[in-house]
């Protein structure tokens, strides 16, 4: 019975946020290599700092191919607006290496043909390449009926009582594409309103509760009150 209640409560939730920010057609932010990389140097970091990282690297080796070859220190150097750039700057040449080795050039377009389960296979064997990678990219560029899960949704989700406080964001995956339908509108529409949300309302510290158009379905607002 809990677990209806759960179900019809997600359910609940997204058709306010559809209603309060508007449904949105599925929109890539940029191409398929472009998303994987960004994403990638994306991990614990602004949008801004993130993109600043992406634009210095492409201005400075010019190429997928140059990138892949470029010295791990001057890859680094390129992108150390990104937070933890020794770690990504590897991550990026191997993934540059396996990608261009496998299909002779840096192009992941084959992944459309793929079915959903084997894209993400294929996806999250890459080096620093996780769930939340994988999402977005078969989600935003692919119409893959995936989820991702990133700090605002999982923050959001738990406050209202819709995952537990102790489940992980990659747990929150499953749990949460299990009360949704399996289809790439709904599933982008439900990640970009709890991440417009998370960043505009439900902050981290100081949560603007009383603008909330979900604090009637939140328990974290009916604790405080």
């Amino acid at each position: 019975m809990i677990a209806i209640d759960v179900a019809q409560k997600t359910v609940l939730v997204h058709e306010i946020l559809n209603q309060h920010y508007g449904v949105q057609a599925i929109y890539g932010r940029m191409d398929p290599m472009h998303e994987l990389i960004a994403t990638v140097l994306s991990h614990r970091t602004t949008h801004a700092n993130e993109m600043t990282a992406y634009r210095t690297m492409m201005e400075r080796f010019g190429s997928w191919e140059a990138i892949r070859d470029a010295p791990v220190a001057e890859l680094t150097e390129a992108i150390q607006t990104s937070n933890y750039p020794e770690v990504k700057a590897p991550w990026i040449k191997q993934i540059l290496a396996r990608i261009i080795a496998e299909r002779g050039e840096a192009n992941v377009d084959f992944l459309r043909e793929m079915t959903t389960e084997e894209a993400m296979a294929w996806l999250t064997s890459l080096p620093g390449v996780g769930l939340k990678t994988a999402t977005l990219l078969l989600l935003f560029n692919f119409q893959k009926p995936v989820l991702p899960v990133d700090t605002h949704v999982h923050r959001v989700t738990q406050r209202l009582g819709i995952i537990g406080p102790k489940v992980s964001a990659e747990k929150a995956h499953g749990i949460l594409l299990a009360y949704l339908p399996q289809d790439a509108t709904v599933l982008f529409n439900f990640h970009k309103h709890f991440y417009w949300h998370g960043q505009r309302v439900c902050f981290w510290s100081f949560p603007a509760c009383g603008q909330c158009v979900l604090r009637l379905q939140c328990d974290y607002f009916k604790k405080q009150a």
